[in-house]
């Protein structure tokens, strides 16, 4: 028997836990209003996208709070808790970039490096004449979204890359790009004289803090990691690709991403190096349209509209080349900002967005793919019933005359799954796995 959302999220389950000791725990009737706002936000998601589970994590002036739906297996009825293992798809460009700032920090490699001086196959091609910092924030000058279908090993990979001609001058155009994030973790790497993985999960992971968090689940916690479902409700995980660890491989819980989430908005509770990678991950380096894009996340001024944060992750911004303008010099940003990150595979959809200046942030991971434009109006809306008091009236202010993206599609609820950013967002091909026996 599956159980739909709508039984099984009546009443979500709910979990409150401090960062910092000093702050006062939530009265009674903060918990109750934002276990309010959640739900009024989260139950009709789920029913309007036939979600399985989503598991919700907020942070208000460090205190993360959980917010549990629905079932990590449909076919077990586990349900879902801030300790399920989702797949963040795309999220995980983000530790791709903070590993990235790290080996900077350490002076392992410099934004300013080239490709061949790590991959000596390289040398004298194309890819050689943009920098690590092009390959880390799309702006090579025209890889595309994925790498063609017979590129599956290391060999293919380089003659790919050998092979590519830019159809832009590096840094004038951003063209999202597995392919390019990809190539940044793999130098990334053998910066750090380790493999990709090994480096994610031996050092990063453990100097973050997150202790569930993973790009191959052990096996003692295979229990815990969630089912994703496809557009025809077949249970499916991530299949391995090329750079698939660097572009969307991590697998990680609410609580580890909820923590990432604080470690972002107050770095201070991290050792250097660490800290001062995630510091760098804050910097703006190329400004298109409204979007300023840093080493994984995507920034924006705050308060900011819906309209406007759609914009940013409109399907033009995510299918197609965009003009590129370089911050000269990088800028930190010089008032509030909210970062924010969109992440799928074909079974599984995140969220995650976060303004340090306010010390809130939010995060959303659903054992489904539905549109990113769905899971951004829901934050918002969260976002801005929880932000400090004038923020909507901010807002409100904004709204006029300004125009956002397109997303007539999302906004009548059609839903394509041959559609590339409906069907995988921007992760590699995938196929079902062996569907669970139990």
């Amino acid at each position: 028997m599956t159980l739909g959302p709508r039984l099984i999220s009546l009443v979500a389950l709910v979990t409150i836990t401090s960062c910092y000791p000093q702050q006062p725990r939530f009265a009674p009737d903060d918990f109750t209003r934002t276990h309010n706002i959640v739900d009024t936000a989260i139950l009709p998601l789920m029913e309007k996208w036939d979600l399985p589970g989503i598991a919700v994590a907020i942070t208000i002036d460090g205190q993360a709070l959980f917010f549990n739906y629905g079932v990590a297996s449909r076919e077990s009825g586990a349900p879902v808790s801030e300790e399920t293992l989702f797949e963040i798809g795309s999220v995980s460009k983000t530790f791709t970039g903070t590993l990235a700032a790290y080996a900077e920090v350490l002076e392992k490699l410099s934004a300013d490096d080239r490709p061949g001086q790590y991959l000596s196959e390289l040398r004298s091609s194309p890819i050689d004449q943009v920098s690590l910092l092009h390959l880390g924030t799309y702006t090579a000058g025209g890889l595309p979204l994925q790498f063609p279908e017979d590129v599956s090993d290391e060999e293919r990979m380089l003659r790919f890359f050998q092979q590519w001609e830019p159809d832009a001058a590096p840094g004038a155009q951003r063209r999202y790009s597995n392919p390019s994030i990809g190539l940044l973790g793999r130098i990334t790497a053998l910066a750090l004289e380790s493999d990709f993985v090994d480096a994610v999960e031996g050092q990063l992971l453990p100097e973050l803090g997150l202790n569930q968090s993973f790009v191959r689940v052990p096996e003692h916690v295979m229990a815990r990691y969630a089912w994703g479902y496809s557009a025809e409700n077949e249970p499916i995980r991530v299949n391995p690709g090329m750079f698939d660890a660097e572009a969307y491989g991590i697998k990680s819980t609410a609580a580890d991403m909820i923590r990432f989430v604080q470690v972002n908005i107050d770095p201070s509770q991290v050792a250097w190096p660490v800290q001062s990678a995630i510091e760098e991950t804050h910097v703006g380096y190329f400004r298109i349209g409204e979007m300023v894009q840093g080493l994984g996340w995507e920034q924006y001024p705050y308060p900011l509209t819906l309209e406007r944060l759609l914009a940013g992750n409109s399907r033009t911004m995510i299918l197609e080349p965009n003009a590129a303008t370089q911050l000269t010099p990088a800028q930190t940003p010089s008032g509030p900002t909210l970062f924010n990150k969109t992440g799928s595979t074909n079974g599984f959809g995140a969220y995650v967005a976060f303004v340090p200046e306010e010390k809130i942030g939010i995060v959303m991971l659903a054992n489904r793919n539905f549109p990113n434009a769905e899971r951004i109006r829901v934050a918002h809306e969260i976002l801005e019933q929880l932000a400090p008091v004038g923020t909507s009236a901010s807002l409100e202010g904004q709204a006029d005359g300004e125009s956002g993206g397109t997303h007539n599609r999302d906004e009548g609820g059609r839903w394509d799954p041959e559609d590339p950013q409906d069907r995988d967002d921007h992760e590699g091909r995938q196929a079902p796995d062996q569907a669970p026996v139990n």
